[in-house]
């Protein structure tokens, strides 16, 4: 059957039930039994019906339109990874639609679902892990997706990013090696997979060549925020930590100001090396030291993928998980 001709009509008829029940199942009304609701799942993942929400006149029976899924709308990091999206967006002659998620599982599955029902040909997910009820929306859908500047918990979707474990690994062999006796992990939520899979383990793999023990007591976990990182420098004075490896700009740049309104000298006292060389590295005193990032190459190469995708190609698996070379840049955050 067609795409074009399944209507909600069409999954109240094969699932034998009222246009009504469906149209609480579509929008998550949950007045409805359990076994009738998997009934009507059921029979929307085979017909592949999404809800009409814009016309689709087109002979070619797409929309021209890709979502964006951004954890957070303001963060440099996303900003300009959208930017490369855009630009070869653009150049395809697609249009974009920028959602928020607030890097919370309920609104990212919302948002998901409202950019299915407008019949977006493709999504960039951009962001950490899914939700067990994200998985299945993705997985009942032929709409593709591309995993934008990040590692997910799931294998099967395609992915642009660099190697975020040798970057760890880098960073903290980098400060060990200038003689650093103890270096900090101080992470992100330690739930998202990037954090406590491939982040810690390039710590971990830094610890063991250079002879160290690792020690939890070392990894240091908050929300991310700038607010969390100036927060922690208390803990980092009281733990007389002398080097930290940082997941996020915003967090590094967070301990840093916290540290320095303390009286602590970095990088005499303290040195910092960060992950992602956003604006918050250079925007500080001292500047940063950090992972650089090909952050639009990574966005844009994530489109061109996706368009590769929409068009049906999908046959070079190999291209699919695509990882980016990495960079790193002294500053002053670290001891010449």
């Amino acid at each position: 059957m067609e795409k074009q001709s399944v209507t909600i009509y069409t999954v109240a008829r094969e699932a034998r039930v009222s246009m009504a029940t469906v149209s609480r199942v579509v929008n998550g009304n949950p007045n409805v039994k359990p076994e009738t609701r998997q009934k009507v799942l059921d029979v929307i993942k085979q017909l592949n019906y999404r809800p009409n929400a814009v016309a689709r006149g087109l002979a070619s029976k797409k929309t021209t339109t890709v979502g964006v899924v951004i954890p957070d709308i303001t963060d440099p990091y996303f900003a300009e990874l959208a930017l490369g999206i855009d630009d070869v967006a653009s150049m395809y002659k697609y249009n974009i639609i920028l959602t928020n998620s607030d890097s919370d599982d309920e609104k990212i599955l919302k948002v998901v679902r409202n950019l299915l029902a407008k019949q977006v040909d493709g999504i960039i997910f951009m962001g950490h892990d899914v939700s067990d009820e994200l998985k299945n929306e993705l997985a009942s859908t032929n709409t593709p997706v591309v995993v934008a500047g990040s590692v997910v918990n799931d294998d099967s979707l395609p992915s642009v990013r660099i190697d975020y474990q040798a970057a760890a690994k880098e960073a903290t062999a980098f400060l060990l090696k200038r003689g650093a006796e103890q270096v900090a992990y101080i992470t992100g939520p330690l739930q998202y997979s990037i954090n406590s899979g491939d982040r810690l383990s390039g710590y971990k793999n830094a610890l063991a060549d250079g002879n160290k023990d690792f020690d939890d007591s070392l990894v240091i976990e908050t929300d991310g925020s700038y607010q969390a990182g100036y927060a922690k420098a208390k803990e980092i004075i009281e733990k007389e930590i002398k080097a930290a490896y940082v997941t996020d700009d915003s967090l590094a740049a967070g301990l840093l100001n916290g540290l320095t309104d303390a009286g602590i000298k970095v990088p005499d006292d303290f040195e910092l090396v960060s992950s992602n060389d956003t604006k918050y590295t250079k925007l500080v005193r001292p500047m940063i030291t950090s992972i650089t990032q090909p952050l639009y190459d990574i966005g844009a190469i994530s489109m061109r993928l996706l368009t590769k995708l929409m068009d049906g190609d999908d046959s070079n698996d190999d291209e699919k998980n695509v990882i980016l070379d990495h960079g790193f840049v002294e500053r002053q955050s670290t001891r010449k």
